[in-house]
């Protein structure tokens, strides 16, 4: 099923038409909307209209079953069997003709971790042993069907990079490991300060700092990953 298209001529009648409404309704109310709540109505209904023109295809060659969440509302049930896989009917928020979509039943903190996005953090320690998790919150893509809150909080493992480059780092641990130039660039200050004055522990220090590196045992002093 192709999916109509949508222009800013349309999206204005549209909103035209949720403003006359709400006046009607408004008008019929025993307390009238005060001037806050009336502009705050506005701002929504102008913010929503914006968005079904922003950020919905209006394309007619587009199939309905490929438009992403904002642009749809699904009739979903949280009765369903959990992972049962069905067809679910969904209609586009311009009150378009319903049309049949494929639905896995699930909440979306239940999502596959590809399906959804995280903040992530640069405060933990990614090359611990274990490896450190921090708390953050997730949201789902706008593809994905699913029950509850698109957003959500989630425990993710500590993963992230600070540039520093595993192979920048072994070849400084090659060949100047002996002034402890591998140890400067990794951050280790104390370290590569010993080194130098050591001459790289007469050769021994910088035998096994190649070691190390190759090992990826050790990595950045900030606690990030190799790029």
């Amino acid at each position: 099923m192709k999916c109509c298209h949508i222009n800013v001529k349309k999206a204005n009648f549209i909103l035209l038409s949720i403003v006359i409404s709400r006046a009607q309704m408004a008008s019929n109310s025993v307390e009238p909307l005060s001037k806050e709540q009336t502009a705050n109505v506005t701002d929504d209904m102008d913010k929503s209209a914006m968005d079904l023109v922003l950020y919905c295809p209006s394309n007619y060659d587009i199939d309905c079953k490929d438009l992403n969440e904002t642009c749809i509302k699904c009739e979903l049930n949280p009765a369903c069997r959990y992972g049962e896989e069905m067809s679910i009917n969904c209609r586009k928020k311009t009150r378009n003709p319903k049309f049949q979509r494929n639905f896995t039943c699930r909440y979306c903190y239940q999502t596959e971790h590809w399906e959804h996005t995280c903040e992530l953090k640069a405060n933990c320690n990614s090359v611990s042993s274990p490896q450190l998790t921090y708390a953050t919150n997730c949201t789902v893509k706008d593809d994905v069907l699913c029950l509850g809150h698109r957003t959500f909080n989630k425990n993710v493992k500590c993963n992230w990079t600070g540039g520093y480059r595993w192979t920048t780092a072994m070849a400084l641990s090659v060949l100047l490991g002996g002034f402890g130039a591998d140890r400067f660039y990794l951050g280790h200050w104390q370290e590569g300060i010993g080194k130098l004055f050591s001459f790289g522990g007469l050769g021994v220090w910088t035998i096994i700092d190649v070691i190390l590196i190759s090992l990826h045992y050790l990595g950045p002093a900030d606690g990030s990953l190799y790029i």
